[in-house]
């Protein structure tokens, strides 16, 4: 049986346990690495194995979690020298009864832009754990405890370009709903979706009984199967274990079925037994399929964008008729287009068109600057608008989201280039109503083009969801009969093919006077017709009035709420001169203060904003009245959900620029230029997760604070020795693992029992504030922003 034919089943699917954690019961040691586990103990391995298979188990998964070359740099050992036994390992204890998973978690970098990982390196070190899992014989591969949706992104595509392997993939998500950088269920779901993989979930962080909201969102984002690998509640830093027996993990897991779970099994704390209570639980049960109706949607990163109402995309990133966005790409200044992302998405764009095409330009390598920058600051999904498949692929590559790709249009030769790299990167297209003949001129001829592409679409596997039409708009004072076969055009694709629609507003106003007036009526009388997604420039007053009137009108504003936030106390100009010309009014881009340039996350602008900020303001006022309040704002926002780590990062960067221009203008021979602190910071003796202690790391020293970082598995000594060295006033440990909490207490004892006079700050998934106070340490953080704040408190 293969795992296509497990899905098809009736019944549950079930896997495998914990691994780590039973690898450790067994013995493994403190500094021992489990990756090697298969080589070192190889008959724990099969046993743990075997254990799973004759509790049920019909997917094992191997011990290949942290088996890549940069966690395996340390060992000594390479990719093919550790995934082929661990895989075989797998095979001899499943012993005919259950599949075997490559088993593929994160690297333990960070990824672009929130740490310096660049995406393409990332997919060549997934890719060499995927050849070697191939070539050892995995029936399948589980891509899992992902907390980043790039480098899942990056994982999946590895998969996807090396092999025909079915692939899960599972993310761990925080009790707040979102993983640790900040992605949604949501986002997750449609871009894992598009990008083919065969069923997602859930594993890790939480118990069972955290799951219900995750997989209610989960299915309604996704029609793939659900897999739920919870821990076994949460861990004891005493060392007791977790907190859920496996009766009450089986009983928690089985309520999951009628939701649509398709594959269970658990991940840290669980065992064997779990997996035969769960077994035996969820034993006789069809597995409840709910109807999902997953509507037309797109997205970044951390914010989904259902198309469920008129959403707007923004049209100033375009050189086109634009004399300053023109400039601005011949100098290569990102910092231009990044002002007009933010200043579109906050005038009310959805989605942002990004369209960086010159003749002087080299497009791949701008487009690929402006996606990666705008997706730094900003978290409404883009539009990417290229005629050039290389450039739309480039995008695409680097894009974190499901964007949507304009364009294709009725031609064929451009469909077989376009169609399937929206297919492989999981998009939405638009489809433009033209074809080698030009733009028709009757409604009838472009909704038989708009048909043609439809077909195509479909034929490749685009969803039917995913294709938009753009009828096109031409000039009134040129063709004056076209605008009424475009309104006509539009309703018919909306009644006969049933596909969301797209339309450049403001080109029916060209060459006449009183643009905004031709410009806010055909676009209302387009909107009536069912235009979903109007092209327009959302600085407009008048543009933006009549969206958010047809949504009051229609019904879709309920209770009038988004219309009187935006215009119970403003009024609102409504006359032909108010506004510029759908896409004339140059925008301006130096109207920032530095406070909003710090929390847009502008470090391009931030110091020269702060240069001409000292010609009148002392250095001091500028510290203490700006950039420390407008980072406390952004602080402020993180905790209460508004903001996600990357912006968080993105904004102290922004602050370190400006702190780095104050410096440099009070540096003289005796002053102090390296920052506040030191800090100290160390991932404790035997644990080898540092990713998060990196976060902490980067978010300090983008406050100004100067660390000393130790890395991971450091010996207390080492700690000690380094705080008397630096004679830092603080030290921060880190420990991700249970087992190692032993090592954090060892430390602190250490630095105690020595009488450094250093506070003491710790964090990590398994630790709580009251077992913080108990093996000594001054202070818990939940997370970095937590570590920073402690740090104002220590060190000011």
């Amino acid at each position: 049986m293969d795992f296509y034919e497990l899905l098809k089943g009736p019944g549950p699917v079930i896997l495998d346990g914990g691994m780590g954690t039973m690898l450790q019961a067994r013995g493994l040691g403190l500094g021992e690495h489990p990756e090697l586990a298969a080589l070192e103990h190889r008959d724990w391995v099969v046993d743990i194995h075997r254990q799973y298979a004759q509790a049920g188990s019909q997917i094992l998964c191997a011990n290949t979690f942290g088996a890549n070359r940069e966690k395996l740099r340390r060992t000594g050992k390479t990719v093919t020298e550790v995934v082929p036994p661990s895989i075989d390992a797998a095979r001899e204890g499943a012993a005919g009864n259950a599949l075997v998973a490559l088993d593929i978690g994160p690297i333990g970098q960070l990824l672009e832009p929130t740490g310096s990982l660049r995406f393409e390196e990332a997919v060549n070190i997934f890719k060499e754990v995927v050849l070697a899992g191939v070539q050892a014989g995995a029936d399948l591969v589980l891509i899992e405890t992902m907390t980043d949706l790039q480098e899942c992104r990056a994982a999946l595509l590895a998969v996807k370009e090396c092999c025909s392997l079915p692939v899960m993939v599972t993310m761990t998500y925080e009790d707040r709903g979102r993983t640790f950088l900040g992605h949604s269920p949501a986002c997750a779901a449609l871009v894992l979706e598009g990008m083919g993989a065969d069923a997602i979930g859930v594993n890790c962080s939480l118990g069972p009984r955290e799951m219900p909201p995750l997989v209610e969102e989960l299915t309604r984002w996704s029609t793939l199967p659900i897999a739920i690998k919870p821990n076994a509640g949460l861990p004891d830093p005493g060392g007791a274990g977790y907190d859920i027996t496996a009766e009450e993990f089986a009983a928690a897991m089985a309520d999951l079925a009628p939701m649509g779970v398709k594959l269970f099994g658990g991940c840290c704390g669980t065992t064997p037994e779990y997996i035969a209570l769960l077994k035996r639980a969820l034993m006789g049960q069809a597995i409840r399929e709910p109807s999902r109706q997953v509507p037309a949607a797109v997205c970044g990163p951390t914010l989904a964008v259902p198309i469920d109402r008129v959403r707007v995309i923004g049209e100033r990133i375009n050189p086109t008729g634009k004399k300053l966005m023109k400039e601005a790409l011949r100098r290569g200044d990102v910092d231009y287009i990044l002002n007009q992302a933010l200043t579109q998405v906050e005038a009310g764009a959805d989605i942002l068109d990004v369209n960086v095409g010159l003749p002087e330009v080299d497009e791949e390598e701008m487009m690929v600057r402006a996606v990666k920058a705008i997706q730094g600051v900003c978290d409404a999904p883009l539009q990417l608008d290229s005629t050039d498949p290389k450039v739309l692929e480039r995008a695409l590559r680097v894009y974190c989201g499901k964007a949507i790709v304009n364009s294709v249009n009725g031609d064929r030769e451009t469909m077989e280039a376009i169609l399937p790299l929206v297919k492989k990167y999981g998009a939405a297209v638009v489809g433009l109503t033209l074809d080698k003949d030009g733009i028709p001129k009757t409604a009838q001829q472009r909704v038989d083009i708009a048909r043609r592409i439809l077909e195509a679409a479909l034929s490749y596997g685009i969803r039917r969801e995913d294709v938009y039409i753009d009828c096109l708009t031409l000039t009134a004072s040129a063709e004056q009969e076209g605008a009424s076969q475009t309104l006509d055009a539009l309703r018919r694709v909306k009644d006969e093919l049933g596909l969301k629609t797209v339309l450049g507003v403001s080109n029916i106003s060209f060459g006449l006077p009183a643009r905004p007036l031709v410009n806010q009526t055909f676009l209302t009388m387009a909107m009536t017709c069912g235009l979903d997604l109007p092209i327009l420039n959302p600085n407009t007053d008048a543009m933006m009035a009549a969206v958010r009137g047809y949504h009051l009108l229609m019904n879709v504003d309920r209770e009038a709420r988004a219309f009187i936030a935006a215009y119970g106390n403003a009024e609102i100009k409504t006359s032909i001169t108010s506004g510029g010309a759908g896409g004339q009014t140059p925008v301006p881009t130096e109207g920032r203060s530095l406070a909003q340039i710090v929390e847009a996350g502008l470090k391009g602008e931030a110091g020269e904003a702060t240069r001409r900020l000292l010609e009148t303001t002392s250095s001091m006022d500028i510290v203490d009245h700006i950039l420390i309040p407008a980072l406390d704002r952004v602080g402020a926002n993180f905790e209460a959900g508004k903001v996600f780590l990357p912006q968080l990062i993105q904004s102290a960067g922004a602050a370190q620029a400006a702190f780095e221009v104050i410096r440099q203008e009070m540096s003289g021979p005796s002053d102090q230029t390296s920052g506040k602190g030191p800090i100290v910071l160390a991932t404790v003796k035997g644990d080898i997760h540092d990713i998060g202690k990196n976060i902490v790391k980067v978010l300090l020293e983008n406050y100004g604070y100067t660390v000393i970082d130790l890395g991971k598995d450091v010996d207390p000594g080492d700690v000690a020795q380094a705080v008397r060295k630096h004679q830092a006033p603080l030290v921060g440990l880190s420990a991700l693992m249970t087992t190692t909490l032993k090592s954090m207490e060892d430390t602190i004892a250490l630095l105690h029992s020595q009488e450094l006079s250093c506070k003491i700050v710790v964090g990590g998934a398994v630790l709580t504030p009251e077992y913080a106070v108990q093996i000594g340490a001054d202070f818990y953080a939940r997370d970095a922003k937590e570590s920073v704040d402690v740090a104002k408190r220590v060190i000011g």
